[in-house]
């Protein structure tokens, strides 16, 4: 059961920060190299408070589908998204954001469980847990990419 935690300053509003971790769009953006999209529940603009959405993607070569609901909502500092269905057992995915300085501090707590007992647990020490993570920073890469190029269009 892996828990993976990141940690991102982004040198833009709280708030800007927070609405582009809700964008369904951006994250599509994101996760792009996966051909991953949005195809039920919301599938554009800004998810909220339990509201669904259902994501296909190829991962390993192997189309999936995976629905997330968000099960906590507190603008513009906290959301979590879980599992509804999809390939993992469970997840658990908690998003935090702190004011920093001009920024804000983006916090990932990522929770999952992988199916298959000690064949999923063995995928996790081999490559699943590292494929994860460095997928979350990526994403969060994002966020920081755009929110930083928004913020500085608009400051004189």
């Amino acid at each position: 059961m892996p828990i993976i935690k990141t940690e991102l300053h982004i040198n833009a509003p709280i708030q800007v920060c927070f609405d582009l971790a809700c964008s369904i769009d951006v994250h599509m953006e994101s996760t792009a190299h996966t051909h991953e999209r949005a195809i039920a529940g919301v599938t554009s603009g800004l998810i909220e408070l339990n509201q669904t959405v259902t994501w296909e993607a190829v991962h390993f070569g192997i189309k999936q589908r995976l629905t997330a609901k968000i099960t906590e909502f507190d603008p513009p500092t906290y959301f979590v998204d879980e599992m509804v269905s999809g390939v993992f057992k469970q997840f658990r995915h908690e998003h935090r954001f702190i004011e920093q300085g001009n920024g804000a501090l983006m916090l990932d707590h990522f929770d999952y469980t992988s199916p298959l007992g000690y064949l999923g647990n063995l995928a996790d020490r081999l490559f699943l847990e590292n494929y994860m993570k460095k997928f979350l920073m990526k994403r969060n890469e994002h966020i920081k990419m755009i929110a930083e190029q928004m913020c500085s269009i608009n400051t004189p």
